[in-house]
């Protein structure tokens, strides 16, 4: 039986290492309670991105472009991730909470956004008897405007809250365990929403946000609680001159290598996420998969991002460089991408669905070793706008990624079609620009990363105590 405990023990600490992201500062309870903010993250990305898209579309017969262009609505406040950072690092209150502020006030906007969303959708359909036409548009908007704010506001602040209270040693394991609850929350919201609108009607659709929208508060309350040292403040702190932004984003940019890792979360980002929306047509069109089986693409490329997440986390426990992890995980994807096109030439259906769980675990090794980077990149204390600027860089990024994919696709097929490219009419020559791009960025993506990436520093030595750091000065320059 102690055998078996111990053998167990040594399994979850060999291929599960956020199990040891606990440390004295942040306990394991306190921890598990701070990432449910992540969970309710995720249930909102999954309703605004996934089911609500598709609701509009086909059971309500909204028009496509007026979705998308909802959609793209919480992109637009992307970029103010930063602000939102810089705003929770100087926020002074009489108990001296700086983080906890933003995380409430982004579970209300979130909360507030849900709730508002079946009601505008209803009058977008066009249910409407009085008021003027425009209602729906409108209130559609601001209902994603608010829902997005929201998710945006406490995402950049629990991340915040997390890089303040983890140690150096423990930040790899802490941000593959908030990556893996974000995971769990699309996943578990996918299925569970999923299941209750299966028979849809405009009740049910108001039960089942409303409820998401209520359980986003419930989640959120729960992982602030009692997260926050309480530190009083006297009124002339309070009333001390703040440090504006415009001074911290010097100081940010005066951090060797700060714009370089802005811009390779950009960059990657763009080449991973355009394939975002044409995976699945391309399954579908491409190689003639039926819709039960393209639907185990996001599955395969979920798992694909788990594996990443828990290897990247493994190596950066061993002392690892994150921007050298950040590399593999491109390497990864161009490796995928190229096998995504050689699956159509060689019609392989099993090169195709590898490809799909390539392309997750790269994304997922990038994502935790760029966000790594930046959970350490602190300036005088300020983790917010770090974090932030990594947030609004990979949002807006990502945002970016989907519309030009799929507008890129439409039109090399359209052109394809009209007889501008002379012989070349195939189906699948549409996405195979857009994947050549990719590759392309992709590419681009490890020259912008190489100056950060010093040759020997993949296996950094450890510290005479064994344990491994990662401290900022250890990031090569």
């Amino acid at each position: 039986m102690i055998l078996s405990r111990r053998m167990i023990g040594s399994l979850a600490k060999t291929w599960m290492p956020f199990a040891e992201a606990a440390s004295a500062e942040l306990p394991l309870k306190q921890l598990m309670r701070l990432s449910l903010f992540q969970i309710s993250v995720g249930m909102a990305q999954v309703l605004l991105l996934g089911t609500l898209n598709r609701v509009m579309i086909v059971e309500m017969g909204v028009p496509a472009l007026v979705v998308a262009l909802m959609i793209s609505i919480p992109v637009l406040v992307a970029p103010f991730r930063a602000v939102l950072g810089h705003r929770s690092d100087t926020h002074r209150s009489a108990i001296g909470w700086k983080r906890v502020p933003y995380l409430w006030f982004g579970s209300l906007w979130q909360m507030g956004g849900l709730a508002l969303m079946p009601f505008a959708l209803i009058l977008l359909s066009g249910d409407q008897t009085m008021g003027p036409d425009w209602a729906g548009e409108v209130f559609a908007a601001i209902a994603f405007l608010m829902a997005g704010l929201g998710m945006h506001m406490t995402q950049t602040a629990g991340l915040a809250l997390a890089a303040d209270r983890a140690t150096e040693e423990t930040r790899p394991r802490v941000v593959a365990l908030l990556y893996v609850m974000f995971l769990v929350g699309m996943g578990i919201s996918a299925i569970v929403v999923g299941f209750f609108l299966r028979d849809f009607d405009q009740m049910t659709l108001i039960r089942v946000v409303q409820a998401c929208g209520a359980m986003t508060l419930v989640l959120n309350v729960i992982a602030l609680w009692k997260q926050e040292v309480i530190r009083p403040m006297t009124k002339a702190e309070r009333e001390a001159p703040r440090q504006t932004f415009r001074e911290a984003w010097g100081l940010l940019a005066a951090e060797s290598g700060a714009m370089r890792l802005l811009a390779v979360v950009m960059i990657g980002t763009l080449g991973f996420n355009m394939q975002d929306v044409l995976l699945e047509p391309y399954g579908g069109q491409v190689l003639g998969l039926p819709v039960s089986m393209t639907t185990l693409l996001t599955a395969s490329w979920s798992f694909g991002a788990l594996i990443g997440f828990i290897w990247s986390a493994r190596r950066l426990s061993q002392g690892a460089t994150a921007h050298r992890l950040a590399a593999r995980g491109i390497l990864i994807g161009i490796v995928a991408f190229t096998a995504v096109l050689f699956s159509a030439l060689f019609e392989s259906k099993i090169m195709f669905f590898a490809a799909a769980w390539g392309i997750g675990l790269g994304s997922g090794t990038f994502g935790i070793a760029t966000l790594t980077v930046a959970m350490m990149v602190i300036v005088r204390g300020a983790s917010g706008i770090a974090l932030g600027a990594w947030g609004a860089a990979q949002a807006t990024a990502a945002g970016l990624a989907v519309f030009f994919g799929g507008a890129l696709r439409d039109l090399v097929a359209h052109a394809a079609s009209a007889g501008y490219l002379g012989a070349l009419d195939s189906p699948a020559l549409g996405y195979s620009v857009v994947y050549a791009i990719e590759i392309g960025l992709l590419f681009t993506t490890l020259a912008v990363l190489g100056p950060l990436a010093r040759p020997g520093s993949l296996f950094p030595k450890k510290p005479e105590t064994g344990e491994a750091r990662i401290g900022l000065a250890e990031f090569p320059t």
